[in-house]
């Protein structure tokens, strides 16, 4: 087995919470039909009618995760996308390689490819990601982002710069040791509708997702946005966690920021209610 030094096993540990914390699952395998669009990187459902709402689930989750939010707010035509690897699909184009920016750029062809005009955007966790990044091309109408930083690597209080070459050992060692993928399987088995996520997907969007940093880039952005995070109930932990959020986004201008709690990362799932609330006031503005 491939042994990475001492000094930064400690860094190690801190990348696996941060692959526990980014495991979001959904909750119950989603009812649609086939959008007519072929793909290797993606599949993309649509349910509804109205007005265009692409949904973008995070690692490992499939578009289960928005179940609750298809089935309570009406008048709009959903586009849930599914990213091959996670949550029962088969890698296919996957497999291996750089994953984050080729699917960025793939949800951007089903946009052209189905005709949407500039579409409001919304996700979550490692979507939150995709959605920033479909933004950054021009392409959200709306944006919004749930309990996701601009620097993957932050959601665990590192940085890019200072996590990228640890995140590409810890991908070696989720993908490339026995003990890795078995340690990396059990973490998936673990999560809700994270079952039959492909380790070797999981693991590349993980690497990835540490080397991400898109601070740069949110004065760019020009299409409205919200920030919705998880806080818990404890007010000092309130108040650190607004403060990282706002300093994170602060480039952007004219960005809202909603805490929602107690909740952990899931925000939809385990405070439906309110999430649903948030993102229908959200979708009704202009």
């Amino acid at each position: 087995m491939n042994h990475m030094p001492m000094n930064h096993m400690m860094n190690r540990r801190t990348m696996m919470r941060m692959a526990t914390a980014l495991l979001a699952g959904g909750m119950l395998p989603a009812r649609a039909w086939a959008a007519p669009f072929a793909s290797r990187r993606i599949a993309v459902t649509t349910r509804g009618a109205g007005r265009d709402v692409v949904l973008i689930a995070g690692l490992a989750s499939g578009p289960g995760l928005w179940n609750g939010v298809v089935g309570a707010l009406s008048g709009y035509r959903w586009h849930l996308v599914h990213v091959r690897g996670f949550a029962g699909l088969a890698a296919d184009a996957n497999a291996s390689g750089p994953l984050v920016q080729p699917l960025a750029d793939e949800i951007a062809r089903y946009i052209a490819a189905a005709g949407l005009e500039r579409p409001a955007i919304v996700g979550h966790s490692m979507g939150g990601t995709l959605a920033m990044m479909l933004g950054l091309k021009g392409l959200a109408g709306r944006l919004m982002v749930v309990d996701m930083l601009p620097e993957g690597a932050a959601m665990v209080g590192g940085t890019a710069q200072g996590m990228g070459f640890l995140a590409d050992q810890l991908g070696q060692y989720f993908t490339g040791t026995r003990a890795g993928r078995a340690y990396l399987a059990r973490m998936l088995a673990e999560m809700p509708g994270a079952r039959g996520s492909d380790p070797d997907v999981v693991a590349n969007a993980l690497r990835d997702l540490a080397n991400v940093d898109l601070g740069p880039q949110l004065a760019r952005l020009t299409a409205p946005m919200e920030v919705v995070y998880a806080v818990g109930s404890d007010a000092a932990q309130v108040g650190e966690i607004g403060r990282t959020f706002r300093a994170a986004y602060a480039a952007k201008r004219g960005v809202r920021l909603v805490p929602i709690g107690p909740s952990g990362h899931v925000v939809m799932a385990d405070q439906p209610a309110r999430f649903n609330a948030v993102l229908g006031n959200f979708l009704k503005t202009v």
